[in-house]
């Protein structure tokens, strides 16, 4: 049965060059990368997305030699685990992947599953010291994991709500059109956090604007988003603010479309997974999106990493990159190499200190809560080839033009975290 579980979750070992690379090191064994994410399921796009990040980044690795450590190069293999966006799923697939051997878990796609493996993970490292683990966090974007639960296993690489929301206000405190604001979000962790510090936020930098609607609706679970589109236009809304993703972010545009709504969307991930070509002609001045990178960023290396990524999975529903998740790798790498061993301890106590770049974006961490410190960048949605926006999405016709750049330091948020280090 437990042989069965696992084969259940594990749905792929994924790494293109680690069976090559280890015959041609006299069999070196690959150093395992547990994804654990939604394969199935209404998310299931947003995991698919994430693999190919990930896969890209790992092939990279092995392409120019794995792993460099005293007794030998590693490569790296990516290993699949369907947690089907539950976290009870995902408390199943830990247990299979260290079973299997990984010692990295990777996973990013809801606050909720995060918040489970942070307990989990620090629970099974003081139950069983010698398979430790190291949590990476790439899009679990929960203020409170950073801060009040943060954890000496968990690293996250994405900017957490609190410093997206200040983002999007940076763009918003300029917006003199936006005189009232309907806020919306997913009822967990996350869309709590999002609508509550969007409520400081405006009161803060823009209290002329009225909240003319407040409301959470349930995670994944909605079909219909006709009944929330029809009491945002009834509202008179001049603006939606919301940090809705995947299929929950997709069916609230084209429904606002469908029932005429005609304000702007300040949203966290309205540059993908569907929704520019759902919102279509619509979003065109009105869509804004921050990410920590965009297709349009005007820096000298941009273009040739994104063309990169374009060429490797050329279909244009794959056409979804992340920056952060390149440089989560390449700071793991780093770590691993620094450390001189794939231990969790020393490769975290390096992971604390590393900074990397890529294709003209860096980022560091930072020691004090185990937060990424990056660029992060304002787009809105326009048509592809007006100035500024050579490259769409997804083959939609539409692309974003970068708006507002926020460096690592102007991005950065204070943290309440009070770090509890390992002693032996």
């Amino acid at each position: 049965m437990k042989i069965q579980r696992r084969q259940a979750l594990k749905t792929a070992a994924a790494t293109l060059f680690a069976p090559a690379f280890v015959r041609a090191q006299g069999g070196t064994a690959p150093i395992r990368l547990a994804m654990v994410e939604a394969l199935s399921g209404a998310f299931a796009n947003t995991g698919e997305a994430v693999y190919r990040n990930l896969l890209w980044a790992v092939e990279r690795v092995n392409q120019r030699g794995g792993v460099q450590l005293p007794r030998g190069a590693r490569p790296l293999a990516l290993e699949r685990y369907d947690n089907k966006g539950q976290a009870e799923e995902s408390l199943a697939a830990l247990r299979s992947a260290v079973d299997d051997g990984a010692r990295f878990v990777l996973q990013g796609n809801s606050s909720a599953v995060a918040a489970a493996l942070v307990d989990a993970v620090a629970k099974h490292n003081e139950r069983d010291a010698a398979r430790r683990v190291l949590y990476l966090n790439y899009s679990a974007v929960d203020p409170a994991l950073t801060n009040e639960r943060c954890s000496f296993w968990h690293f996250r690489f994405d900017a957490h709500a609190d410093m997206r929301m200040a983002a999007l206000m940076a763009v918003l405190r300029d917006d003199r059109s936006v005189r009232s604001a309907y806020l919306i979000g997913q009822d967990y962790s996350f869309g709590q956090s999002v609508l509550r510090e969007a409520r400081r936020q405006l009161g803060a930098q823009r209290p002329d604007v009225r909240i003319v609607g407040d409301e959470l609706h349930p995670l994944g679970r909605v079909k219909d988003f006709a009944p929330y589109a029809a009491k945002i236009k009834a509202s008179g809304a001049d603006a939606v603010i919301t940090g809705n993703w995947g299929n929950d972010l997709t069916l609230l545009v084209k429904a606002a479309r469908e029932a005429g709504f005609d304000g702007k969307f300040y949203t966290f991930y309205g540059n993908a997974l569907g929704a520019p070509a759902a919102i279509g002609e619509a979003g065109i001045g009105r869509v804004i999106a921050v990410a920590d990178w965009l297709p349009n960023l005007p820096i000298a290396r941009s273009e040739g990493f994104y063309q990169a990524f374009r060429q490797r999975f050329p279909r244009p529903q794959d056409d979804y990159v992340h920056m952060r998740m390149q440089l989560m790798v390449e700071a793991l790498v780093q770590s691993m190499e620094k450390a001189g061993t794939v231990a969790a301890v020393p490769v975290a106590n390096a992971l604390e200190h590393a900074s990397v770049s890529l294709a003209d974006q860096q980022g560091h961490m930072r020691a004090a809560d185990h937060q990424f410190q990056q660029t992060l960048v304002v787009g809105v949605m326009d048509r592809q080839g007006a100035p500024g926006v050579r490259f769409d999405v997804e083959g939609s016709g539409y692309g974003f033009r970068v708006v507002r750049v926020l460096a690592p330091e102007q991005a950065e948020q204070p943290t309440t975290c009070r770090m509890v280090r390992p002693t032996a």
